[in-house]
């Protein structure tokens, strides 16, 4: 997957494997449910409801979000077209590919956002702003 190439329909929800069980709910996370090593886990949680994270874009970095808590919305673009997706259960993640630019926001009271990437930080992965993020992919 290269920045060019990348669209909103490269993004996608991935199952996550559920046990049921009385005494509740077990989910794991292994290497046949996301496609990469994961280098770094962080999470978001106690963003107010007005407020919104993401808006960048990586070149090379994969991310895995998953709504532990609560609910938020992710605004994916791939420079041309724009795709919203709800994040709500927490056997549902989404599969965020390199080159797709990224929002959240309308985080819930309670809401918990898990983020498994492919990477370590790495500042020189981030595209910050939009305008070249919508140049870098025109070329």
């Amino acid at each position: 997957m290269t920045l060019k190439n990348s669209t909103v329909d490269a993004v996608s929800i991935v199952e996550i494997p559920k046990i049921k069980d009385t005494r509740g709910n077990l989910s794991v996370i292994e290497n046949d449910v996301i496609p990469f090593d994961i280098k770094r886990v962080y999470y978001l949680y106690d963003v107010p409801s007005d407020a919104y994270r993401g808006g960048h874009a990586h070149k090379e970095l994969y991310q895995f979000l998953i709504p532990l808590s609560g609910s938020f919305d992710v605004i994916i673009k791939d420079g041309k077209n724009i795709k919203s997706v709800t994040l709500n259960k927490p056997n549902k993640g989404l599969m965020i590919v390199p080159g797709i630019w990224r929002e959240l926001e309308n985080f819930s009271s309670g809401a918990v956002c898990l983020v498994l990437a492919s990477e370590v930080y790495d500042e020189d992965d981030y595209i910050r702003d939009y305008d070249q993020f919508k140049l870098l992919k025109s070329r």
